[in-house]
């Protein structure tokens, strides 16, 4: 069994069984018909994933890899808001009329702050701090930047990554301040572990643990019935993921560095009601 799905089963039960709804609450998402998408939420769940043991893909459902890669390259590689450097439409709900998100992800990503080291943006900082000095305790990216909030076109959900290196192992806290579990959970997961394992490679590392910390870990009226489904179905073993040994240069990793092999998976859950 995929130790992703169990993680991923043991969550949704918790927070079904044990979560706080917002029904006759003022909430601020809706739904397409204007109606409020109230939620049953858990605070402050964490969930840890060893890379070195697995990938951690679930297989109730099929993750789209490929997007999710290309969106963490999107933002982490070529630090953009612009979705035209985007090949999916995942963020055309928040896009403003010059085809940007804001200054929000990416944006945040790419500019220059004065470090000690000098001035540089926060993934170069990162590489930077990690060829030179990888047992420091300080190798911390922040994208809440509270000054540019009010031209983001959505707030940072996955908003801070804190690394740290024991022994020859890289980890990683990833911290979310809000998730919608149907639609992002796997997604999240998936994308932050090859991120990992890039900073890793180019490190001379290996990928050791994802340590993933949610504030608000929630689930959508409207998605129950769907995740009570989906997480009474036939779980598979893990798939092996391939990462082209070549790339030592973190900007040079595409997409197509990465593969799944026998990645066996349960069928895809179509439409599905998105809060905006």
């Amino acid at each position: 069994m995929s130790l992703a799905d169990i993680i991923f089963v043991d969550m949704c039960k918790d927070i079904i069984k044990n979560g706080y709804s917002s029904e006759n609450e003022k909430v601020r998402p809706r739904w397409s018909d204007g109606s409020f998408a109230n939620t049953i939420k858990k605070f402050g769940i964490i969930n840890r994933y060893d890379l070195s043991v697995e990938f951690p893909i679930i297989t109730l459902r099929p993750t789209n890899l490929k997007a999710a890669i290309d969106e963490i390259i999107w933002i982490w590689i070529k630090k953009s808001n612009d979705i035209r450097d985007l090949n999916s439409n995942i963020w055309n709900e928040w896009t403003d009329e010059k085809n940007t998100i804001g200054k929000a992800y990416g944006y945040q990503l790419g500019r220059k702050i004065d470090f000690p080291e000098g001035k540089m943006d926060q993934v170069d900082w990162i590489l930077k701090t990690l060829k030179n000095n990888k047992n420091s305790r300080r190798i911390i990216s922040n994208i809440f930047n509270h000054d540019d909030l009010k031209d983001m076109q959505l707030h940072p959900c996955a908003w801070s990554i804190t690394l740290n290196v024991t022994g020859n192992k890289l980890n990683m806290i990833l911290n979310q301040r809000s998730q919608d579990i149907l639609v992002a959970n796997n997604w999240n997961v998936c994308q932050y572990a090859i991120l990992l394992m890039m900073f890793a490679q180019c490190s001379n590392l290996q990928a050791g643990e994802l340590v993933h910390v949610i504030a608000d870990a929630h689930i959508y009226d409207k998605h129950i019935k769907l995740i009570k489904e989906l997480i009474g179905r036939e779980q598979h073993r893990a798939p092996i993921l391939k990462m082209n040994p070549l790339k030592k240069d973190f900007y040079e990793f595409k997409v197509d560095d990465f593969e799944l092999i026998d990645y066996i998976a349960g069928k895809q859950i179509r439409n599905i009601p998105v809060a905006i």
